[in-house]
């Protein structure tokens, strides 16, 4: 079943929970365009939260559904509010929702964890999941270790369930690969940011519009914490600490504050710039519903040349 079943959408594609940048507004934007918008809770409270899915719900009658940041430490009244609320789709990233899934299934929400390893998929399978997003590590934010094309079809071979892909997704040839591999649909994240409707500052536009392919790193590994970022005098800084084995409280002193700073700020100096490996392929800035119907258009001219129907089963 494509992605765009699932979730009662036009396009097999949901829009990444992106801390600070999927607001309820942008959401809306994304679903407005065909899409599934996200809401994302980094860094928020469940109040805020439940203002933003008003707000969304204000805004479009089209599906839209929340990101729940399991390192919040809000996160289980936040996982009320989704409820209260009457939210349809819920992801999650970092970590484990096992034990908020009972609830939100009895609610009737449909279910997607992001896992960035096919035995988190499989454990999470017990719980009656819809569908499980396979991220890997060339996504922006926070990454796993596991390549999108490496761990995609060892997740689809570990589950019963709809796989979605994700990371390393901004056009119509890496989605049609997703669907190859046997991906109900895709997330993407970096390749909105150079939308129009992006509420991210255009400094970290143009940052975005600038990168090459080489451009993002991964600082935090060794706190376990992994994060990429488009590189800038925070990221050296942070892995000059990192060499010299320093705590998570002075790694902090440096990342504090740093997505903020450049969402809101503009600050690419001293900003946390969370883009993934596919900034080196966005070049201007466009519309969201743009962006959607290349990524879909192209991607099914991809399929068809190899002899392969869109939604096919791999």
């Amino acid at each position: 079943m494509k992605l765009n079943e699932i979730l009662g959408t036009e396009f097999p594609i949901i829009q990444g929970g992106m801390a600070n940048i999927a607001t309820g507004e942008f959401a809306a934007a994304c679903s407005n365009a065909g899409a599934l918008g996200m809401i994302a809770t980094g860094g928020w409270d469940a109040d805020r939260l439940r203002r933003e899915i008003r707000r969304a719900r204000e805004l479009t009658g089209r599906p839209f559904g929340v990101n729940l940041m399991l390192m919040n430490p809000c996160a289980d009244e936040m996982a009320r509010v989704i409820v209260e609320e009457g939210v349809r789709v819920v992801t999650t990233g970092a970590g484990n929702p096992g034990k908020y899934i009972p609830a939100w299934k009895e609610a009737g929400i449909k279910v997607l964890p992001v896992v960035a390893a096919a035995v988190l998929a499989k454990r999470l399978e017990r719980y009656g999941i819809d569908a499980v997003i396979a991220e890997g590590t060339e996504s922006g934010g926070h990454v796993g270790e596991m390549t999108t094309m490496a761990l995609v079809p060892q997740v689809i071979d570990a589950v019963d369930v709809p796989v979605v892909a994700a990371g390393g997704i901004a056009s119509g040839r890496q989605m049609a690969a997703a669907l190859a591999l046997g991906a109900c649909g895709v997330q993407v994240g970096t390749c909105l940011l150079a939308s129009r409707e992006c509420p991210i500052h255009e400094n970290y536009k143009q940052a975005v519009l600038k990168a090459k392919d080489s451009d993002t790193v991964v600082t935090g590994r060794s706190v376990g914490g992994p994060v990429r970022c488009l590189k800038n005098r925070m990221t050296r800084e942070y892995l000059t600490l990192e060499k010299r084995g320093s705590t998570l409280e002075e790694l902090e002193t440096v990342t504090l504050g740093g997505l903020r700073r450049a969402v809101f700020d503009g600050d690419m100096d001293t900003g946390s710039v969370m883009a993934g490996q596919v900034a080196g392929m966005l070049h201007e800035i466009r519309p969201l519903r743009q962006i959607f119907e290349e990524l879909c258009g192209q991607g099914r001219a991809v399929l068809a040349e190899t002899g392969r129907e869109w939604g096919a089963e791999a």
